[in-house]
């Protein structure tokens, strides 16, 4: 009987640890989730990111969603930004938006500038001035990423002599809308495999060096809630999502003696052309904000959270979604993909 109630006594103390532990870390995260979130409404603090990681940040993808905002944000923080993407109107048409294109940040924009003292503002200067919301210099790189290894020489050759502090791997490619691995066309998952991986891997690599030089950084690697499970019928896409995170993580370790930061940016669903495959993710609402209210929220825990989803309600749907064990997660994803699936249906032309 003493053997047994030894036992008892043990399991009863390894018991008691364990749930003190999953406590503390609940708290932990939920004080985290608080003061990163929460207490800049009260006390706002921002980190001057060009004092703190430098004065140029790279943004792939960055043409639409989550990626056109966060470098809007950038540049709104007064951080110059380099602009990557596949289309080059579409990267002119951010770069307009942003501000003046990097020749006109130099000599000749001085000689602009002193033309309209002396003169008067023509209909041209205007035009130019109304384009531009932030005195920031811009620059476009015209890149495919589902390409693979031949658009990192070019990218390489293009960032040379820009002294990048910040970089953001957001470029991202998802399913076309909720599919069975054998009916996904085979060039979408090449595509997913050398944009979601291979992109945040090569780019990293590219602009580490440099950043060690320099003994700071920052690098932004933007997963995907997807990657709380397995996820039926978006399988390669959250699969190469859990790549992001264990990817940051080990790179986290790997660089920390450099001042280098990693930081793993998980959102859930925000209002993109990215997930337009159902109506009920193209409406914008608390949990499904919009890419703009996304972008300011998460670019505030740059240098403050290691991992995040960066916008406080997903942090709430994250804690949540975690409680219960893999398998139950699982199969709620096969069925929200399974409703995503219909409603993509419903939207097609009957034949």
């Amino acid at each position: 009987m003493t053997d047994i109630s030894m036992i008892v006594g043990i399991l009863a103390a390894v018991g008691c640890v364990l749930i003190l532990w999953l406590l503390a870390d609940s708290l932990w995260t939920l004080y985290q989730g608080v003061k990163i979130h929460l207490l800049p409404y009260f006390q706002p603090t921002f980190v001057d990111l060009t004092e703190k990681f430098g004065s140029w940040a790279v943004v792939t993808g960055s043409t639409d969603g989550i990626g056109k905002a966060y470098a809007l944000e950038l540049a709104r923080r007064g951080v110059n930004v380099v602009l990557i993407s596949r289309t080059q109107k579409k990267l002119d048409e951010v770069a307009a938006e942003i501000g003046c294109k990097t020749k006109l940040e130099t000599g000749e924009f001085k000689i602009l500038l002193l033309k309209i003292r002396i003169h008067c503002i023509s209909a041209d200067f205007i035009v130019l001035l109304a384009e531009s919301k932030f005195p920031v210099k811009t620059k476009t790189i015209a890149a495919d990423f589902s390409k693979g290894r031949p658009v990192f020489d070019i990218i390489e050759q293009e960032l040379k002599d820009i002294p990048v502090g910040i970089l953001v791997n957001n470029v991202g490619r998802q399913y076309t809308y909720p599919m069975y691995l054998g009916e996904v066309p085979e060039h979408e998952l090449w595509d997913i495999l050398n944009i979601n991986i291979g992109a945040t891997t090569m780019m990293t690599r590219l602009i580490l060096p440099q950043m060690q030089k320099q003994k700071r950084g920052a690098i932004v690697n933007v997963s995907s809630g997807s990657e709380l499970q397995p996820l039926p019928l978006m399988t390669v896409y959250a699969a190469s999502k859990v790549f992001v995170k264990s990817f940051s993580d080990a790179l986290r370790y790997e660089y920390q003696r450099d001042g280098i930061i990693i930081q793993h940016l998980s959102p859930l669903f925000v209002n993109t052309k990215m997930n337009a495959f159902s109506h009920r993710l193209q409406q914008t609402s608390l949990f499904v904000p919009d890419a703009t209210t996304y972008a300011r929220n998460a670019i505030n825990t740059l240098g403050k959270a290691n991992t995040t989803t960066g916008y406080w309600a997903h942090g709430l749907q994250y804690f949540l979604t975690m409680i219960p064990p893999v398998w139950i997660r699982t199969y709620i994803g096969g069925l929200m993909n399974e409703i995503f699936r219909r409603d993509y249906f419903k939207t097609m032309p009957k034949e």
